[in-house]
Order: C-alpha cells, then sequence, then structure tokens
C-alpha cells in the first residue's frame, strides 16, 4: 500500500465504521470491552503522579542539554560529541473498536512524544502488546493482526520502522510502544526558552474524552443519551473527527516548530491541556507563567460537557483544561511575529486548522518561591470546532 493510500485507509475506514462481522467476530463484538477505562484517560492523576516522581530526588526537568523526568521525552547526550539519544514509551487502553485504527492512533500517540522535542525522524520503534485473557483464539488473532498492521502503517508514514517489542497476556488489553531517535543537536527543539510575549498555538482542538464516552454511552445504549438529550448522528459526527485527529501524526507541526523557531512545546495527551502546559511551564529557564485563554473543543463535545453539568457532573472537567486526551496536538509556544505563518503551513500541510490559545507572561518578581505555572484565565472562550473530515 502506498503512504498515499494509507492516509486515505485510515479516513475510509473512520467513516465506513467498524464491522465486527467482517472479520468473523460476533455481531456484538466491542473492543473496549476489555478494558475498564480508556486510552490516555488511565493515567494515574498528575498530583500523585508528582509526588510519586519525588523518589527520584530531582526536580530539574532540563538540565543543560539534558531532559529528564517530567517532559515528553527523555534526551540524553551521547558520548559521541553532538549526538543525542531521544527515546519515548506510552502504553493504554483501547478507546476504539476497531482494531486497525487503534493500531494507528496507538503508534501516533507514541511519537507524538518525539515530535513535541522537534525530533522529526524516528529511527526505530518497538511495539508492546498485552493480549486480554478473556478472548478467544478467533478473537486474539483478528485483533492483534489488525492492530499490528494499523501501528505499522502508521510508522510506515513517520518513515520509520518496528523492529520488536514485547507481547504478554494481560487481564486487560494493552496497547503502546518505544520510539527511539539518535539526533543532532540541530534537530532538536530546546524546549525551556518561552519568552514574555509570546503566543500559545495548539494543533488539534480537545474534547476526545467527551466524544469518546458519549460515542460508548450511544453504543450500549445507555440512558443518558436520552436523560441528557443527546443526538447521535451529532455523536457519531464528532467521534469520526476525534478517530481521525488521534490517528494523525504530530510530524508535520515537528517540522514547522524548527522552521519557525518555537520557543517551547509539548504534546498534550492524558493530562490535559492545562495539565501539560503547567508541566512545560515549570521546566522554563525564564520567569513565566501559560496563560490558556481559549479552549477549541471538537464539534459536539462542548454541547455533551454543557449538559452533563448542567445534570449535575464535571462535563470531564473539560472547561476547566483537565479533560484526558489521547494523541492530541502540540501546544507551542512561539514569537508573535512567526504565529501567523506557522498556522497557515500547518493547516496546508496537514488539511486541518491550528488555533491560538494563550499566551506566556512574565512571573511577578516578589514571587520567588512559587515556580512558574500554567492557568486558565477567568475570561475565555470556547468554540465548537466543525470536522473536515466529513468533506476531504
Amino acid at each position: 500500500m502506498e503512504v498515499s493510500d494509507k492516509r486515505e485507509e485510515a479516513v475510509r475506514r473512520i467513516l465506513n465504521g467498524f464491522s465486527p462481522q467482517d472479520y468473523s467476530l460476533p455481531e456484538d463484538f466491542v473492543l473496549t470491552k476489555l478494558t475498564g477505562m480508556k486510552g490516555c484517560g488511565c493515567k494515574v492523576p498528575r498530583e500523585i503522579l508528582l509526588e510519586l516522581l519525588k523518589t527520584f530526588g530531582s526536580e530539574v526537568v532540563v538540565d543543560n542539554d539534558a531532559v529528564g523526568i517530567g517532559l515528553d521525552s527523555c534526551v540524553v547526550p551521547l558520548r559521541h560529541k553532538g549526538l543525542n539519544l531521544v527515546q519515548t514509551t506510552d502504553f493504554f487502553y483501547p478507546l476504539v473498536d476497531d482494531p486497525y485504527i487503534m493500531g494507528r492512533i496507538t503508534c501516533a500517540n507514541v511519537l507524538s512524544d518525539l515530535y513535541a522535542m522537534g525530533v522529526v525522524d524516528c529511527d526505530n520503534m518497538l511495539m508492546l502488546l498485552g493480549v486480554a485473557v478473556d478472548l478467544n483464539e478467533k478473537e486474539r488473532d483478528t485483533i492483534v493482526s489488525q492492530f499490528i498492521q494499523g501501528f505499522k502503517d502508521a510508522a510506515d508514514l513517520a518513515e520509520t520502522q518496528v523492529r520488536g517489542g514485547q507481547t504478554v497476556r494481560c487481564p486487560w488489553l494493552l496497547l503502546g510502544g518505544v520510539a527511539t531517535s539518535v539526533v543532532s543537536n540541530e534537530e532538536l527543539i530546546r524546549v525551556d526558552r518561552a519568552e514574555p510575549g509570546d503566543v500559545l498555538v495548539i494543533t488539534k482542538p480537545i474534547g476526545g474524552q467527551a466524544v469518546v464516552n458519549s460515542y460508548e454511552w450511544l453504543k450500549k445504549k445507555d440512558t443518558k443519551i436520552e436523560e441528557l438529550g443527546l443526538e447521535p448522528a451529532k455523536i457519531v459526527r464528532a467521534f469520526q473527527q476525534t478517530c481521525e485527529q488521534m490517528a494523525r501524526l504530530n510530524r508535520n507541526a515537528a517540522r514547522l516548530l524548527h522552521k519557525y523557531k518555537a520557543h517551547s512545546s509539548t504534546d498534550v495527551t492524558g493530562f490535559g491541556i492545562l495539565g501539560h502546559a503547567d508541566n512545560l511551564a515549570r521546566a522554563q529557564q525564564n520567569r513565566v507563567d501559560f496563560v490558556i485563554e481559549k479552549l477549541p473543543i471538537i464539534e459536539y463535545a462542548e454541547e455533551v460537557a454543557n449538559k452533563m453539568i448542567s445534570a449535575g457532573g464535571e462535563g470531564f472537567r473539560l472547561f476547566k483544561g483537565t479533560s484526558a486526551e489521547t494523541s492530541g496536538g502540540l501546544l507551542i509556544a512561539l514569537a508573535p511575529e512567526n504565529v501567523e505563518g506557522f498556522i497557515r503551513e500547518i493547516e496546508e500541510l496537514d488539511g486541518f486548522p491550528a488555533w491560538v490559545v494563550g499566551k506566556v507572561v512574565a512571573r511577578d518578581e516578589s514571587s520567588s518561591e512559587i515556580p512558574n505555572k500554567a492557568y486558565i484565565s477567568e475570561v475565555f472562550t470556547t468554540e465548537c470546532v466543525k470536522s473536515r473530515i466529513h468533506q476531504n
């Protein structure tokens, strides 16, 4: 299958939907029954994780040319002058029922940690797979082969290869991988150089957790659909958009980090836009805060969250900026003069827009003992993002 065909294959399968009978699976088979959690929503809460990581005895995230615990990938200067090892690992549970699309999403999510550091080319990938013990042989062989194919097709689009990994039996279906690259100093983006006046840009909208869960309610004929007055057709469209963007690589964004001289970047996943912005803010050399002023939200996710809040829930904490995303976009700090060009070019390359979501501000000099942070300003707007997957 040619590269262009592999791009089209993901969209075609998303729009057609997954039919278990096409793979000789039971009509009622759903991949997500093999887990109690979904995607990056399985992460240990950020506050707990930060406390546990104190065991390592260092709060320094970026130390000269090395990047350690707390950001997307480790960056380790090698003994060979001018070269660095960049490596990341990630794994989670299924959040869609098509194992092929789940393979694409998993690979894209793993690679995204490299792309957030400005690494465009991945040298090697490993695949991690925990096969649920509840699967019979037919289900196991079908799911694993489709997942591997999806993972491989995404790796092919990234122009890298899968050269190994680990497969074990698990109580739940577990999906993940490792991405590794050896790069020169020039191939990296220093992610700790945000300056006051920088503009924050994100390359994919948020709201995936609300969409995936509402789609799950729809499949299971959950009473929440009627109780909240949700519209099935709109849920399906939102789910298709969410699948497309989760399966889409952040590679073009990584290239543009260099062209437009990004000062800082991270990818938005399980801790939500605010959680990852806060991680990034804490790593900055300058005394700065990241202020989130605007939340671009996937079509219909805003309405789902609002109706849940009206019914007494939290709306997946979407408007608080901590709703979990899986294989989300890059959050980038750019000099103001570079924003327009970046946004224009990423839309030309990916076919989907990016958004200005906030700014970098100087910290109050009197708060010397308080680390840099990110926060959502009291007044912010949300916007429903219309998907182009149905137009392309």
